[in-house]
């Protein structure tokens, strides 16, 4: 099984890739540089040896027209001013040598059989030729012509090859001392450059090693502050690190608290399905031995009303799901203010211990399009709620009110109010005021699913819903978005306000 490097291992790696990077780089441009400075200054010495050569000749060839008669004459060598190792020689028409001599020191010195043999066969077209003749090293020579007379004069290179290897020896030292300093500075610089980068991915690693697939997660390691400098490389991966651990955190706070919504909602739907069932089988078996301390007809009506129990709430958690799932809803033109009005003629026969009032806009429609039918649920969950957690005689106003984008329905009452505790999840599935699954009163109270189904439908038809609660003021807020045609125009209200 291979292990994977270490943090450690990782930026040393890429710090040992960016010093090979650059040692080659700063060796590449110190050859280069070397190579062009060697090739242009043995460019200037070769040239000034040549004119000096040239000019050499010239006057060989002068000294040699005064003796023409004398074809073997190198008298000329011994004038004075003579430089220290040039070379002369008489050629014949043919080109061959037919004497040839140096000067050395003061004096002259004829050359042999070997040196003038490695002169022979130099075209006389004034060129500058490299040759090297034994014993005495390179020459840089040419043959000059004036009339019969033909000279071939000479100058040594050493000086010139000697200057050339003293300025690559040179440079190669600047050279080397120059990589050492550079490399010695790049090791410095890019090991305090890339420490960030070794912090940033040690709290990577330490990440990493954390438990994220189970239980809550807590306390992330973060990048420290001086590692996230947006104006260094290195400080923009620590930043970009942060906010991805910030963004995984938080996803798995929300998955935490999902799962805890889960096992919530499982037990209390379980619950909430067991207790009619337990009922159910429990009147059954009664009926079943025929005991004379319960009448069938009791027996079955609580049999009927328990089963119409377990199915709203089983159609209640049906909706919830497809609403979960996107499925789409009928969408039709809707009256919200007739809507609303049926709602609260509906709440004051089913309980008239309450104040029920409706409120319309006489100036403007109420047109939204949407679900009539699931629009009327919301409404009458709101009016239901209003119902069950306020006491008899409490006041219960419902209005409609319109603007350009959105129509917003409010049902508001004067009872005790919600909570403070439970109003960040009162549309939460199976909220109730009563915290326990065992209601005193199972009747009168829901099944905590009403105002998460409102929450479900609206958010549905593209709009919100939200609550403000205080003692003797509670307040739901429902908007939606207008009908984008009006096709049933405007009504008009003959009252702003009706007592139902």
């Amino acid at each position: 099984m291979s292990r994977r490097p270490s943090a450690r291992t990782r930026t040393r790696s890429l710090r040992t890739r960016l010093l090979v990077f650059v040692t080659a780089t700063l060796v590449v441009v110190c050859v280069a540089m070397g190579l062009i400075t060697t090739l242009f200054q043995h460019a200037y010495l070769m040239g000034d040896l040549d004119d000096r050569v040239l000019d050499t000749a010239e006057r060989a060839l002068g000294g040699a027209s005064l003796h023409q008669d004398l074809p073997d004459d190198l008298t000329f060598l011994r004038e004075t001013g003579q430089p220290a190792g040039m070379l002369a020689a008489r050629l014949d028409e043919d080109g061959a040598v037919v004497s040839a001599a140096v000067v050395v020191q003061d004096a002259t010195q004829n050359l042999g059989t070997d040196q003038r043999t490695a002169l022979a066969e130099i075209p006389a077209d004034g060129a500058m030729h490299t040759r090297t003749l034994p014993g005495l090293g390179t020459y840089r020579v040419t043959v000059l012509v004036d009339g019969d007379v033909r000279v071939l004069a000479g100058l040594p290179m050493d000086d010139v090859q000697d200057m050339i290897s003293g300025l690559v020896m040179i440079e190669t030292g600047v050279a080397v001392a120059g990589l050492a300093t550079a490399g010695c500075v790049c090791t410095v610089v890019i090991r305090r450059q890339l420490r960030p980068l070794g912090r940033v991915a040690a709290t990577a690693a330490e990440v990493s090693r954390a438990p994220l697939g189970h239980g809550e997660v807590t306390g992330l390691t973060r990048v420290p502050e001086g590692d996230t400098d947006p104006d260094s490389e290195a400080g923009q991966v620590g930043a970009a690190l942060n906010h991805l651990l910030d963004h995984v955190a938080s996803s798995l706070a929300e998955r935490q608290r999902s799962e805890e919504r889960m096992r919530r909602f499982l037990a209390d739907a379980s619950h909430e399905l067991r207790t009619p069932l337990a009922s159910i089988a429990g009147y059954a078996e009664l009926m079943n031995r025929g005991t004379d301390r319960i009448e069938p007809v009791l027996a079955w009506r609580r049999v009927s009303a328990e089963s119409a129990r377990m199915t709203g709430l089983v159609e209640d958690l049906l909706l919830l799901a497809r609403l979960d799932e996107g499925r789409p809803l009928q969408s039709r033109e809707v009256d919200l203010a007739a809507l609303v009005a049926e709602a609260v003629w509906r709440a004051r026969a089913a309980a008239g211990g309450h104040d029920w009032q409706l409120e319309l806009s006489p100036d403007a429609s109420a047109l939204v399009t949407g679900d009539e039918a699931r629009l009327h649920q919301v409404v009458a969950n709101l009016l239901s709620n209003a119902r069950m957690h306020t006491p008899a005689g409490t006041k219960v106003v419902a209005s409609v009110q319109s603007t350009d984008q959105r129509c917003v329905i409010r049902v508001r009452d004067n009872g005790p109010g919600i909570p403070l505790a439970l109003l960040p999840t009162v549309f939460e599935r199976f909220t109730r005021a009563d915290p326990s699954r065992s209601r005193a009163d199972a009747k009168s109270g829901g099944s905590g699913l009403g105002l998460a189904i409102a929450a479900a439908i609206t958010g549905a038809h593209g709009g919100r819903i939200q609550v403000n609660s205080t003692p003797g003021r509670t307040e739901f807020t429902l908007e939606l978005p207008r009908a984008r045609e009006v096709g049933l125009g405007e009504r008009a209200a003959t009252g702003s306000t009706a007592s139902v």
